[in-house]
């Protein structure tokens, strides 16, 4: 994937090192309101996607709300930890009535198979060029396993790679099989099996912590 872009400044992805991170226990606990809804998925060429096509409820940041639109893969993953880049990473993207973007982001290694993509598995595996239908599915089935997170703002890591959009990176790495990290790279197009962008200057954005039980100031 090629980036053709003018000068930027808040670019994702990021390195989120501990001695950049500032603790602030007040960000507060992240509000989701997820609902069951109407669901597909498509394959875009240079991901898997999943689309609610109903209204599959919203998070509230900063008492802004923002409504759940879809969610995809990129492999490896695109956000790293103290240098370390794991096997995936899932962008859960949210919009408000503002038109700005919110995307929360789970990043997985290998290990257990994550039960989200379980229920997928098998219209991974067979999806060609069209849409599928999923049915009736449940945003809240995606697990974070941690009340902790980063945020931090940057931009999509996709073009037009617009900014001002407000990320939210679960601290806590979770766990999905080699055999799903397989299916999501076997179904993109050639040449994207590796669909993750490199990570870009932070310069002097802060980067905080939500740590509810934490009083020191490092990660």
């Amino acid at each position: 994937m090629k980036f053709h872009l003018r000068t930027l400044k808040e670019l994702s992805p990021i390195d989120l090192l501990s001695e950049n991170v500032q603790v602030l226990p007040t960000l507060g606990k992240l509000k989701r309101d997820y609902k069951p809804a109407p669901a597909v998925v498509k394959n875009r060429g240079h991901d898997i996607t999943v689309r609610w096509k109903g209204e599959a409820g919203k998070i509230i940041i900063n008492g802004t709300d923002y409504k759940l639109l879809q969610c995809h893969w990129h492999s490896p993953s695109e956000h790293t930890f103290n240098g370390t880049r794991y096997e995936l990473e899932l962008h859960i993207v949210h919009l408000s009535a503002h038109r700005k973007i919110a995307v929360i982001a789970i990043v997985y290694k290998y290990g257990r198979p994550d039960r989200f993509l379980t229920r997928l598995f098998h219209h991974i595996e067979t999806i060609g060029n069209e849409e599928k239908i999923l049915g009736i599915v449940n945003p809240g089935d995606i697990k974070f396993g941690s009340r902790k997170y980063y945020r931090y703002v940057g931009s999509l890591t996709v073009p037009p790679c617009t900014e001002g959009v407000v990320w939210t990176i679960v601290k806590k790495v979770r766990t999905v099989s080699r055999k799903q990290v397989k299916a999501l790279k076997d179904a993109v197009h050639d040449g994207f099996e590796a669909n993750a962008r490199p990570t870009q200057r932070l310069d002097e954005r802060p980067v905080l912590l939500y740590a509810p039980r934490m009083t020191g100031g490092s990660a």
